[in-house]
């Protein structure tokens, strides 16, 4: 199962109101690992970096006038995403970005399965700060690298609070874990974990299953070991 942890950084709040992509970070996993296989890019957004927008993620207009406009990596983009599922924090705010960024280019809008960890977040700890900031406090994930928003670190470090969101280090041992998107309409995720075909053969041989029935006829009929050969031998 292919999964996409995605963020971006703006020139705002408000695709609508003229707002635009400055940078997109996405880190891939796999059946929930990180597989080491990123996308990052900083966009030139066409307009001025507001002093609100430039106090959260240190993107200025004179970093950003070199770099590519949207249109210009929106095919690289859409190929690295594919077909996954995008796991994103607040996934309105993102998703509402990126389709107007595509919209603008002409191009079809995203239409992958969305996990809103904002809205995991708030089901698993009601009443509890659910910022990505608070997520880490809660969890101990490190996060002091993040003295300001950067989309790809910000992607990095959800991977980890997402991970334990779903079960944390338990999470391949969970046969399906449903996730509730009804903020943004999606419905019902379902997210199965990866089964062996066929149970591990046996380790013990036939020598060794006699030797330890001979040990425990021996400690008598009490023996709480004689208990579990029984059940041993009913299955």
């Amino acid at each position: 199962m292919r999964e996409i942890v995605l963020d971006t950084e703006t020139t705002g709040l408000s695709p609508a109101g003229g707002d635009r992509l400055v940078e997109i970070g996405c880190v891939e996993l796999i059946n929930h690992i990180p597989t080491g296989k990123t996308f990052h890019v900083y966009i030139n957004p066409q307009r001025s970096m507001p002093e609100e927008a430039f106090r959260v993620h240190g993107l200025s207009e004179e970093f950003l006038a070199d770099k590519p406009l949207f249109h210009e990596i929106a095919e690289d983009f859409r190929a690295f995403i594919g077909d996954a599922t995008l796991v994103i924090h607040n996934a309105p705010f993102d998703m509402g970005f990126l389709n107007a960024e595509l919209e603008r280019a002409k191009l079809p809008r995203l239409g992958n399965e969305v996990i809103d960890t904002v809205m995991v977040a708030r089901q698993k700890h009601p009443g509890a700060r659910v910022s990505l900031d608070a997520l880490c406090k809660h969890y101990g994930i490190d996060n002091s690298r993040r003295t300001l928003h950067g989309a790809l670190l910000d992607s990095e470090i959800l991977a980890e609070v997402y991970l334990e969101l779903i079960g944390g280090k338990q999470v391949s041992l969970a046969l399906v874990a449903e996730v509730e998107n009804t903020a943004i309409g999606l419905g019902t995720i379902r997210i199965a974990a990866a089964q062996r075909p066929a149970p591990l053969p046996g380790r013990v041989s036939a020598s060794e299953a006699e030797a330890h029935a001979e040990f425990v006829g021996k400690m008598g009929e009490s023996a709480i070991w004689g208990q579990y050969a029984d059940m041993d031998a009913a299955q």
